[in-house]
């Protein structure tokens, strides 16, 4: 318990400085921009009264310290105007400035970005200085946008890391879990086929042993499924057809007479690469949660068909249906409608079909009131 409470409190920790590290960039970027922005408003002033000397220059006037001022601005756009007119441009492009409709939009641009300079060259005349951010100031203006992304791009892979260690952690606890059930069923159930053969010694009747070594056999079925659960299975080519109607067939025998079964699939084998104890297990989660949804009473179809080189299994119920926005979140692990459950059974089941067979699983459709259709598919075997 310290442990955890010592994790998180590391964890918040590193969250606050990373929040205060981000900040402090953030301020010092904001806070170079405004110097820069700062200098750059004192050139154009400069600019200014050189353009002021120049007007008012004559044969004594001095014009090489205002001319070098104008040399040494390479990258600040300037317009400048005199009575609403364009008189001048500086570091703009030729298409700009002679398109008439384009420099005025320009202009727009300048007098939002910067607050323009007023040059009285004489009393009661005027021109007005209006200029843009530099390339480098407006790569400095951006800057933090670029920050921000990466530092909202790095978040999204660290939270990514996180949740895929903490769910590949989760599944190694259902795993061990699982492979921990399988080992202590496996105790009692040698013990009960000990019983039954002493019970046979006594000559006990047939049919009361034939019920419990069924029972027994389905114990050592469940048993090898959960040993299974977290290593790779071994696949079999095997008919798809016929290790489906055995599942359907014992589950049909168990349940109610209230719910109406039947089966469609090719006579023909379909020969499919898959693991029998496992795929009998996705049938079982797949006909339970289907007679679920139906509270036990109702129609429900199984059907195999073929398409190309893939094999499909739908699963036909009368049921309640299932709302288009949960099509997906049905196989997320604790999602469940019943008021007891875990929300195991279809997330096992995607991890079965998807992981350990390769093949997909889907809701095929669904309509309120009406039932649902889910549907598996798996690709055909080469093998024959």
């Amino acid at each position: 318990m310290q442990f955890s409470e010592r994790r998180n409190t590391t964890r918040w920790i590193i969250i606050f400085a990373s929040f205060l590290i981000i900040s402090l960039i953030l301020w010092n970027t904001y806070t170079f921009f405004q110097i820069f922005k700062n200098e750059e408003r004192l050139k154009m002033n400069l600019w200014a009264k050189a353009q002021k000397t120049l007007i008012n220059a004559d044969e004594n006037t001095d014009v090489e310290l205002p001319l070098q001022i104008f040399s040494n601005n390479t990258s600040i756009p300037i317009i400048l105007t005199e009575k609403d007119s364009i008189i001048n441009t500086v570091n703009i492009d030729d298409a700009i400035v002679k398109n008439k409709s384009k420099a005025n939009a320009f202009l727009h641009d300048l007098k939002n970005e910067n607050e323009p300079i007023v040059i009285e060259y004489v009393p009661g005349k005027f021109q007005n200085l209006y200029y843009g951010n530099s390339a480098l100031l407006n790569k400095l203006k951006y800057y933090p946008v670029a920050l921000v992304l990466i530092i909202v791009l790095f978040g999204g892979l660290v939270y990514n890391f996180y949740r895929s260690t903490k769910m590949a952690t989760q599944n190694k606890l259902w795993a061990g879990m699982a492979k921990e059930t399988a080992h202590q069923i496996g105790t009692p159930l040698s013990s009960l086929i000990g019983w039954v053969e002493l019970l046979k010694s006594e000559n006990v009747d047939e049919s009361t042993t034939f019920e419990i070594e069924k029972d027994i056999e389905r114990l050592q079925t469940i048993t090898d499924r959960f040993s299974k659960i977290g290593s790779e299975p071994k696949l079999e080519n095997k008919d798809i057809v016929a290790e489906t109607l055995q599942s359907y067939d014992y589950l049909q025998s168990r349940f109610s007479k209230q719910i109406e079964f039947s089966f469609k699939a090719s006579k023909s084998p379909i020969m499919v690469s898959l693991n029998p104890t496992l795929h009998s297990w996705t049938i079982e989660n797949l006909v339970k949660n289907a007679i679920d949804a139906m509270k036990g009473r109702g129609k429900l179809a199984l059907e195999i068909e073929q398409e190309g080189d893939y094999v499909k299994i739908n699963i036909i119920d009368s049921g309640g249906g299932i709302q288009k926005k949960q099509f997906k979140t049905i196989f997320e692990p604790g999602f469940t409608t019943k008021k007891r459950g875990w929300g195991l059974g279809l997330s096992l089941t995607k991890r079965i079909v998807e992981e350990y067979h390769k093949g997909t699983i889907k809701v095929l459709g669904s309509e309120i009131g009406k039932g649902t259709t889910m549907q598996v598919s798996f690709k055909k075997s080469d093998l024959v």
